[in-house]
């Protein structure tokens, strides 16, 4: 028998829809992945999720989500689903070698931050490294801090970190920045952002679980140079998770999901789209879990009137 809801992905946005489509008497089933709750499971202190004055731990919070939608009702698969064939009714999702079969579908697998794939840096995520200077910047007041990346999104990251950092240094592996040039011009401008030029950041170093010290290499001479610094933001870009959905779903030329904005619609009629599989602008946790909401009244509405 076909559930009604499958939701695939555990983030807010997916345990969001979870809770609602749960209150809803939709008795959802969530394929929360081998690695779920997303991409707070990663940080340490949230200090800007609503109805947190003093911050919470971000796995605390999102066992948070989960078990208020696990007491409504909401089932859970802690695996990854494989395959999901969107051609027929109702809807298929493979999960190793289990099949389940949705009256409606909600995406909701997230984006992945890229990193640089350097040492220490998964060792100190969370921990002077991030990927989100809005979620982060606060936390580094007074210390000098590193940007790493040419793009516009690191321009932003830059000149936002000007406002708590004594100091941001764009580190940059070619010799000129591939962003736009209004946010070139307002990153040349700050006098708090320097540049270096021609280089790689090869290693994060620490001292008392804190980031100290990146090496350097210059990409030409090769030469490998240590600098102090407080924190390290990798701002290179993000890679939705897509890949189960391509050829199946309409995704733009980034390979995020197209949805019907102000609904979360998909271009497959009972599929519905939600968090940063969708939005590559905000990627906040409280808006995915806004948009898991929608996606969940969406559902909702669209089984009630497949059952008129």
């Amino acid at each position: 028998m076909a559930e009604n809801v499958v939701i695939v992905g555990s983030g807010p946005a997916g345990l969001t829809a979870a809770l609602y489509t749960a209150r809803a008497n939709l008795e959802p089933l969530i394929i929360e992945g081998a690695a779920p709750m997303g991409q707070l499971m990663l940080t340490t202190e949230v200090e800007n999720y609503p109805g947190f004055p003093d911050g919470i731990l971000g796995p605390e919070l999102m066992e948070k989500f989960r078990a208020q939608a696990e007491r409504f009702g909401a089932k859970f698969i802690t695996a990854d689903a494989n395959r999901v064939d969107l051609s027929r009714r109702p809807f298929v999702v493979e999960v190793g070698d289990a099949t389940y079969e949705a009256k409606a579908l909600i995406v909701s697998t997230g984006a992945t931050a890229r990193m640089l794939g350097i040492k220490g840096e998964r060792e100190y995520l969370g921990r002077g490294v991030s990927t989100c200077a809005t979620c982060d910047g606060f936390f580094f007041r007074g210390v000098p801090l590193v940007v790493v990346g040419g793009g516009d999104s690191a321009m932003e990251e830059a000149n936002f970190l000007t406002r708590f950092a004594s100091s941001v240094t764009v580190v940059h592996r070619r010799n000129a920045l591939r962003a736009s040039k209004i946010m070139q011009d307002r990153a040349f401008a700050n006098e708090k952002i320097a540049f270096i030029w021609d280089t790689d950041v090869r290693e994060v170093k620490g001292a008392d679980g804190k980031v100290t010290t990146l090496a350097l290499q210059h990409a030409t001479t090769g030469e490998v140079t240590d600098l102090e610094v407080g924190g390290l933001f990798v701002a290179i870009g993000h890679d939705p998770n897509t890949d189960l959905f391509k050829g199946q779903l309409e995704l733009n030329d980034n390979g995020y999901i197209n949805v019907r904005h102000p609904h979360t619609m998909t271009s497959v009629d009972g599929v519905f789209a939600a968090g940063d599989v969708v939005d590559h602008i905000y990627r906040q946790a409280v808006t995915a879990a806004g948009m898991g909401c929608s996606a969940a009244i969406d559902a909702e509405r669209w089984l009630e009137a497949q059952d008129d």
